[in-house]
Parts: C-alpha cells; sequence; structure tokens
C-alpha cells in the first residue's frame, strides 16, 4: 500500500484564483480536521475555484442552479484500511460575500469551508434546511474556532 495511506496527502491548488488563504494554510487545516477525526490515511484535493466554475459543477453535479461556496466530494472506500479520498471546490468570491453577510473575517469563512467540505468528505452530512442546527454544523464550527486562531495571521 502507498505511503500515502497511512499519513494523510493534501494537495491544494490555487490556479491563478486570488485568495487571502495560502496553499498551506489551507492544507494545515484539512490536515487538522482529518487528525480530530482520527484519519490516518487520506488523499484530499482542494481547489479554489472561480464563482463561474463552481457555478457549473453545482449544476452538473447538484442540480442547484447558480454558484455556491463550497461543494465536496468523497468517493467509497473499498475497505476502512483503505484511504478517504475526496475532493473539494471552493469559490473564494462567494466566500467573501458570505462572510460580509455574516460580519465575519474572510479568512474564517475559507477555515470553515475547507471545515465544512472535509467533513463531508468523510461522510457528514445535514439537511439542507435546517444545516445551521445539525451536529455537522456544530463540530464544524468547534474545529473552526480550534483552527481560526492559527490560520487567520
Amino acid at each position: 500500500m502507498p505511503s500515502t495511506a497511512k499519513r494523510p496527502a493534501i494537495h491544494v491548488a490555487v490556479d491563478g484564483i486570488p485568495t487571502p488563504l495560502s496553499r498551506a494554510r489551507a492544507q494545515k487545516v484539512v490536515e487538522s480536521v482529518l487528525r480530530a477525526e482520527k484519519v490516518r490515511g487520506a488523499l484530499v484535493s482542494v481547489a479554489f475555484v472561480s464563482a463561474r466554475a463552481i457555478a457549473s459543477m453545482n449544476a452538473k453535479h447538484l442540480a442547484h442552479r447558480g454558484p455556491t461556496d463550497v461543494i465536496s466530494f468523497g468517493f467509497d472506500r473499498p475497505t476502512r484500511s483503505d484511504p478517504v479520498v475526496g475532493d473539494i471546490y471552493i469559490a473564494p468570491t462567494v466566500a467573501a460575500q458570505n462572510a460580509k453577510a455574516r460580519r465575519t473575517p474572510v479568512r474564517q469563512e475559507l477555515v470553515r469551508l475547507l471545515v465544512h467540505g472535509t467533513l463531508h468528505v468523510l461522510g457528514y452530512d445535514h439537511p439542507d434546511d435546517r444545516r445551521e442546527g445539525s451536529a455537522m454544523w456544530k463540530r464544524q464550527e468547534r474545529l473552526v474556532s480550534r483552527l481560526t486562531p492559527r490560520v487567520s495571521r
């Protein structure tokens, strides 16, 4: 089994999309969530994308119209010993709009989206109509409060 199955491997792509959170910080957030969830083997890809790109994914994969802030895909593991594999897509421009509406710093919102996406990759879910009251959201917010001071500097 490849060494990545024993340790998380996280790849972060920015591809010219401006984001106030560095690749290294994004990687640390995902690693921290995996560690908090006691996941040892993982292959996770994070891509910061345009609002247009995420709107296209949203329509194609989720049958929703317009851009969203984060979309994630967790792939089935043939066995429990196989690594967790997933992709997380984040639109920083949408995150900035949400941060402004929430009156929170953009970096904190990006951390929230990385945590949210990682939890989805790990199999967490929430009802669309009550997501902020869900167990997943509560777990997410505990992790965000732990991680934000470290990654927002």
